[in-house]
């Protein structure tokens, strides 16, 4: 019993000690894994994706991306200086590059490497529409989800094992229906809705930073509104999707613009 409890103290500190305070949000996270570790692994990913992807440079479309991108970078600095955090960003290499893909998506992997497929660029129709996507994918990255994720996997993961254990002895059919509720419980009722969360968390801080760089919030609601008509109703119902659906998204975005403007208004920046 002294063992355990010892062993639990160990745990408890360990966890305190990983915990990592979000100057965008102000919210408490695990951070088992070094962002060090994580970026290293990402550039290495990144780069191998562009050299078997074709990607398109020096187009006014590839420039824009770059240039959208840059501002939107430059507002998170712009915030990170106004709270004391201008080393938050130590180890971010950021890179914005368009892909030759008509899929309407665009990404961003650990440490600033975002994509952006040719094929969302009608959907974005000018820079305002770049700065919604890009100002999310940059979130992303800022708010360390791909981190998060991981961790949440491999908790998922060891929650497996000690399901197997706790089951050995029981027959194979037993074994088998716990394990595919275990399976189901993970699936959609901790990775299904924590991946919906990120995606709600990068709306928000996309649409402040967005707003930090000059581009209007007010355009969020347009683009994801054009991304709607785009789905022709085919997105997948939102407790089986790892996206919030789009008029879930669109009436959120249209209660955070009143705030992402006041947030503007703070560094000089303001709109009609």
């Amino acid at each position: 019993m002294k063992i355990k409890a010892k062993l639990l103290i160990v745990l408890l500190i360990v966890v305190a000690y990983a915990c990592t305070t979000n100057p965008f949000t102000g919210k408490k996270s695990l951070a088992l894994i070094s962002n060090n570790e994580i970026f290293a692994s990402s550039f290495q990913s990144y780069s191998a994706f562009l050299n078997e992807n074709k990607v398109i440079t020096g187009t006014p479309d590839a420039n824009r991306v770059k240039t959208v991108g840059e501002k939107i970078k430059k507002a998170a600095e712009t915030y990170l200086k106004s709270v004391g955090q201008e080393s938050y960003l130590n180890g971010y290499v950021w890179e914005y590059n368009l892909v030759d893909d008509p899929s309407v998506n665009a990404w961003c992997m650990p440490g600033g490497k975002i994509v952006f497929y040719t094929g969302i660029l009608p959907i974005c129709k000018d820079d305002a529409g770049i700065a919604v996507v890009m100002g999310h994918e940059v979130a992303h990255a800022l708010l360390n989800h791909g981190r998060d994720r991981m961790q949440t996997a491999m908790g998922l993961q060891f929650g497996g094992q000690i399901v197997d254990i706790a089951t050995a002895n029981k027959s194979a059919m037993t074994q088998q229906i716990v394990g595919l509720a275990y399976t189901g419980v993970g699936q959609f009722g901790v990775m299904l809705p924590f991946s919906r969360s990120n995606e709600t968390e990068a709306d928000e801080l996309g649409l402040r930073l967005m707003a930090i760089a000059g581009y209007n919030p007010e355009n969020a609601v347009p683009f994801w509104q054009r991304m709607a008509a785009n789905s022709e109703g085919k997105e997948p119902l939102q407790w089986m999707s790892t996206h919030p659906s789009h008029s879930t998204r669109i009436s959120n975005l249209q209660k955070l613009i009143p705030s992402a403007k006041a947030e503007a208004a703070k560094f000089g920046v303001t709109f009609k």
